[in-house]
């Protein structure tokens, strides 16, 4: 299959079952959605849906954040993944915010990456979701499930280069929503382990489930000529 139709067969089957896919953090402004893209990273979003309201309450705007101590953030954040650093993260982060944005949060990926604790992933989240920009913010999932569905090619080893590759090939209007379809599909479906192929609409052109069913198809040949090899060697023996 050539790259263009599979690019299409992902976005024909996306936009007719989920048309309008959005993020699974729950957030109220802008201001959340950072504060919870930071939090998330190596972390679940079911995990940080569960510690931001209390987060939120307790520091509802960047001021009050700002004017927090890391120790304070830290007892909110403590059951999330490197909390430590994330409280340092997010106190640097908001003092930036105040400092040099007014407490308004940036609309380039440029201003957002001088945030603490902000990289290119969570900028392009920003920017995807707040600004409905159109920007690939390659997480995980994103990265593996690119790579499994032939989206993005072998030589494709670092986030950018997956991220040039999808950009290159997904129609700009549906950029931030391709963003949310990699994401959700390799979070339920085209999990990294075990990997749900039978419950998978997309496997007639995904070059993981070729390559898994090869080797499958091979096995089961190894096995049925060893066993007609065997009977031979019963029935002549005998």
């Amino acid at each position: 299959m050539q790259k263009k139709e599979r690019f299409k067969r992902f976005i024909d089957y996306f936009t007719q079952h989920y048309p309008e896919p959005k993020t699974e953090l729950n957030f109220g402004n802008p201001y959340e959605l950072l504060v919870a893209v930071i939090l998330s990273a190596q972390c679940t979003d079911k995990r940080i849906n569960q510690i931001s309201p209390a987060l939120f309450a307790r520091f509802p705007e960047a001021e009050s954040l700002a004017a927090a101590s890391v120790d304070e953030v830290f007892t909110y954040i403590r059951s999330v993944s490197y909390p430590n650093n994330k409280a340092k993260h997010l106190v640097g982060m908001a003092k930036t915010l105040m400092e040099r944005f007014g407490g308004e949060i940036p609309a380039t990926v440029e201003e957002l990456q001088t945030l603490p604790g902000v990289g290119r992933k969570t900028a392009h989240v920003i920017l995807s979701v707040v600004y409905n920009e159109p920007t690939m913010a390659v997480d995980t999932h994103v990265f593996r499930v690119s790579h499994r569905l032939g989206l993005a090619p072998l030589t494709a080893t670092t986030p950018l280069a997956v991220e040039k590759a999808l950009m290159a090939h997904v129609p700009k209007q549906y950029v931030p929503k391709a963003h949310h379809w990699l994401i959700l599909h390799g979070r339920y479906v085209c999990v990294a382990r075990l990997p749900k192929c039978d419950q998978c609409a997309l496997r007639d052109f995904c070059k993981y489930y070729e390559k898994a069913v090869s080797q499958q198809l091979s096995v089961t040949k190894q096995k049925s000529v060893r066993k007609l090899i065997d009977n031979h060697q019963l029935t002549a023996s005998s």
